[in-house]
């Protein structure tokens, strides 16, 4: 493996809380991002599906559910760029939010793809070298994922809702395929986990989820809590404060 740096690039100076928002397709993710735009020192980060859509004119997310024996390799070579250019975004509000990472991108989509022939052991071992090269040369911000748990049912009926042309081709099956790998990562510790997980159940409908979201509110805005916490030292308790840590 080489290395181009004795110090990871990007490890230096202040980071935001950073937060992996990780789940099955639609699982809510988006919704629950959308959740948090009440808060001002949030930066959100949506999955960046349209540049997947469209690659200097060219919609390969379209074309890998399409043709997946021929265009998995190079999506997912892109959906590497693009989600290492969300890791690597500066801001410089207190927490980073983000749509997915590159983390689930390996350990869920690219495991899919080998177990099912859709990737060829040649094209997962030169993945594999690039997702080493960055995890020991950048600094990669990882605090917290939170997991919205869903059963592959309730996926795939809001999948087939939202109608996404790309998607009328995916069956149940894929969803529970997704599901198990995402399960194996984040609950059982099949793969590392970058950060502790929050886990939310993410089945419930519209009416009622928004205080599921509300439940992850703690945790997420931690830093922001902490902040505001030091800045009515005389009002809060130091019992209190204590309390705000996970």
């Amino acid at each position: 493996m080489f290395s181009i740096a004795t110090e990871k690039l990007g490890s230096n100076g202040k980071k935001p809380f950073t937060v992996f928002v990780e789940g099955n397709i639609g699982s809510g993710k988006t919704t629950f991002l959308n959740h948090f735009q009440q808060f001002d020192d949030v930066c959100l980060l949506t999955e960046p599906v349209e540049k997947w859509r469209n690659c200097g004119g060219v919609n390969l997310l379209d074309l890998m559910y399409k043709e997946p024996h021929r265009w998995a390799m190079p999506f997912q070579t892109y959906v590497t760029l693009t989600m290492l250019g969300m890791h690597t975004h500066q801001t410089t509000k207190s927490v980073k939010l983000m749509e997915r990472s590159l983390f689930s991108a390996r350990n869920c989509f690219v495991e899919s793809m080998l177990a099912s022939g859709t990737l060829h052991q040649g094209m997962y071992n030169v993945l594999q070298e690039w997702y080493d090269f960055i995890c020991c040369n950048i600094h990669v911000q990882a605090d917290l994922i939170v997991y919205l748990q869903t059963s592959p049912e309730v996926v795939y009926g809001r999948m087939k809702q939202r109608a996404r042309s790309e998607e009328s081709c995916v069956p149940l099956e894929y969803l529970k395929e997704l599901h198990e790998l995402h399960e194996n990562w984040l609950i059982h510790g099949a793969s590392p986990r970058p950060a502790p997980v929050l886990v939310l159940n993410a089945d419930l409908d519209l009416n009622t989820i928004g205080t599921e979201y509300k439940r992850s509110e703690t945790s997420i805005l931690k830093p922001i809590l902490i902040e505001n916490t030091n800045q009515h030292a005389l009002l809060t308790s130091p019992a209190k404060r204590a309390k705000q840590d996970f």
